[in-house]
């Protein structure tokens, strides 16, 4: 089996285990490693304009907001403007703080039609210590992984 084929069967376990309504969860390595070894992989980071600004963003992620700020309005065109802004064969990597508006982003493109959802786990910040601060048990940044501020 290679690589490829080991990081979805992982992502796929995950969503049968966990009853997820998408095709797959992939940890912040996973993801990484997804994105360099499949040209049609596309990161959808759906935190804020915001978020990305003052916290970081993830180099040629596509970015597209789940809920808006301030207020955490919800985005009433997210799947339309998320189907401009991938193509029709693309597998899409949902992405945000913490791994649950991105789990809710993923669910919502495949009710639209879009089967190769997948959600990565954990977030770009991770989920918060006993002091109530991120970066410092997990998440996409914790990890190291590729990232700039703005």
């Amino acid at each position: 089996m290679s690589q490829l084929e080991d990081i979805l069967a992982n992502a796929k376990k995950r969503a049968v285990d966990q009853g997820l309504a998408y095709a797959g969860a992939l940890t912040p390595k996973e993801a990484a490693e997804y994105l360099q070894l499949d040209n049609t992989a596309r990161l959808v980071d759906v935190r804020t304009a915001a978020e990305i600004d003052w916290v970081g963003r993830v180099p040629g992620a596509i970015q597209v907001e789940w809920q808006r700020y301030p207020g955490s309005v919800p985005n009433t065109n997210f799947v339309a403007q998320l189907k401009d802004a991938i193509g029709t064969n693309d597998t899409l990597l949902f992405l945000c703080r913490s791994g649950a508006r991105s789990s809710a982003a993923a669910k919502a493109a495949t009710e639209a039609g879009l089967d190769r959802c997948y959600n990565v786990l954990e977030g770009f910040e991770g989920d918060k210590n006993a002091a109530g601060h991120r970066n410092k048990l997990n998440g996409w940044r914790f990890h190291g992984l590729p990232w700039v501020q703005s």
